[in-house]
């Protein structure tokens, strides 16, 4: 089942967007997308530093 999320404190480093949203639950999670086509990287970490290592770290594997 999906979730619609609203992202605040959204950042771009790169072709990756980290965001901060609540889950179903109301616990705070930190995520990052890829926005480049055809990549689709997505993840969910607990803390925005581990999102933005993600992001920072991030490589598309189609080029």
């Amino acid at each position: 089942m999906t979730t619609n999320r609203r992202f605040r404190n959204v950042t771009r480093t790169g072709p990756i967007q980290v965001g901060t949203a609540y889950d179903d639950r109301g616990r705070e999670k930190h995520t990052a997308a890829c926005t480049a086509p055809r990549c689709g990287f997505s993840a969910d970490y607990d803390s925005r530093a581990a999102a933005e290592l993600a992001a920072r770290t991030h490589r598309c594997p189609v080029r």
